[in-house]
């Protein structure tokens, strides 16, 4: 898009002066929020736009510190957040977890005459409501006619009717904590008596007040695949697609993690496929947040499902980017994110250009022993100098302790690696996966191998 298009014959230099809403200046202050994988493939993607003048990552990690600056201020910590916004004239704060998207980091700033004119990356309270309570969600598609599972939900002083609901429904059963779970709400159960057994322990307790509600829908079967947008509140723009692996173990088994790997582009994502999407779920979606007035700017992740027919049908929303998608999404995006987020600012997404990357992107995710359940921290991490121009090493879940890097999460490093195509991606990232150390080391080795 040229600047000078939408304000011809003007002998000032229209990028820096018709930015309103980020401060009209060339270079930004921006501070990004998060510390995990997705933050640090989001600090990397900022850090090489020409429009980012200082970046700050809170609290950050060891992997964000090499493009930015790390800064002691939990992610919802909003009194801290708005001080230091204040102290080092941030013009955008960027949010990368949802936790603070739902606790209304967007509505703290915009509420306080100190840090109003910052923009923000990331929806209102109300409109993270997507991602934070899954009947919510469930409602909103319900309303805008966008096609999902057959749902119910329960509380628990609706606990037989909810064991009722159960058996109307065919096995595998799904059942899901209405609030956040860290990804960790849902159970997809094999048999009956399972899923009245776990629907009385979720009820319980079992996720604290996130499962005081939990929402019973019908099970979808197909492949699932993610897909993001980008939206100013009225217009959107289209992100490359991924499809993540939740499972600890190979040939998806075990228990939901936060995500092992990633894979982007997605092969039955054709264009045809992503026509469908985009006319029955992502337009629907946005035009539905606009109709009923909530204030969204930001990230929208659609965690789809392409049935056997080969139609998409929502399976949740996120009111951010997905992780580790993160981590492979940000390699294809070859336009300057932050040229998109001043689209989001200014309310013109639509005059905004977004490029793919045409190589094919993996993600293979590096964990603790023992992970999603317990395991221990604080292992020495050995990464191999000189990994290659097409791999990156993204920090998940490390730290620094007596100038040694070590392990500090579950998931730990995210390898993501270019390829012509999925093979010689995979073969990069794997290659680089082997050859960092720590102990207890997992990762899945077969991330990509369900995609022909």
């Amino acid at each position: 898009m040229s600047f000078n298009a939408i304000i011809p014959n003007d002998p000032v230099d229209v990028k820096t002066a018709y930015f309103p809403t980020v401060g009209l200046k060339k270079e930004l202050t921006i501070l990004l929020l998060g510390s995990g994988g997705r933050e640090n493939a989001l600090a990397w993607k900022i850090a090489q736009s020409t429009r980012c003048g200082k970046l700050y990552i809170a609290p950050g990690n060891p992997g964000t510190a090499a493009c930015g600056e790390n800064v002691s201020i939990k992610s919802d910590d909003f009194e801290a957040i708005k001080q230091f916004c204040c102290d080092n004239s941030v013009d955008m704060v960027v949010v990368g977890p949802e936790d603070p998207l739902v606790k209304g980091i967007y509505d703290e700033l915009k509420a306080d005459e100190r840090t109003c004119h910052i923009t923000v990356i990331g929806p209102s309270a109300s409109g993270a409501r997507l991602e934070g309570s899954k009947d919510f969600a469930k409602a909103f598609m319900m309303r805008h006619h966008i096609p999902t599972a057959r749902y119910e939900t329960f509380d628990g002083e609706h606990l037989v009717e909810g064991l009722a609901f159960l058996e109307t429904l065919q096995a595998p059963y799904v059942l899901k904590a209405d609030g956040l779970c860290a990804g960790k709400g849902v159970l997809i159960l094999n048999t009956l008596d399972e899923a009245k057994r776990e629907l009385r322990e979720m009820l319980g307790g079992m996720f604290g007040t996130a499962s005081s509600r939990v929402v019973i829908e019908e099970y979808l079967q197909g492949i699932e695949c993610s897909v993001f947008v980008v939206t100013d509140g009225r217009h959107y723009q289209l992100l490359p697609e991924a499809k993540d692996y939740k499972r600890i173990g190979e040939g998806d088994k075990g228990l939901n993690t936060g995500g092992m790997g990633s894979v982007s582009p997605v092969p039955f994502a054709t264009a045809e496929w992503m026509k469908k999407v985009e006319d029955r779920i992502v337009r629907p979606t946005v035009e539905g947040l606009y109709a009923e007035n909530i204030d969204y700017k930001g990230f929208i992740f659609f965690g789809l499902m392409n049935t056997p027919d080969g139609d998409p049908y929502v399976i949740e929303y996120n009111c951010r980017m997905g992780d580790p998608e993160t981590e492979s999404v940000m390699l294809r995006l070859k336009s300057d994110i932050v040229d998109l987020f001043e689209g989001v600012a200014m309310g013109n997404l639509d005059l905004r250009k977004v490029v793919f990357d045409d190589r094919a992107a993996v993600t293979v995710m590096l964990v603790s022993g023992g992970y999603p359940e317990a395991y221990r921290k604080g292992y020495p991490i050995t990464i191999p100098d000189g990994v290659g121009a097409d791999t990156c090493i993204f920090h998940a879940g490390t730290a620094a302790s007596g100038g040694q890097l070590v392990t500090n999460g579950g998931r730990v490093i995210a390898v993501s690696s270019y390829g012509a195509d999925k093979e010689q991606a995979l073969e990069r990232s794997f290659a680089v996966a082997r050859e960092i150390t720590f102990t207890d080391k997992y990762f899945r080795k077969d991330i990509g191998k369900d995609l022909s």
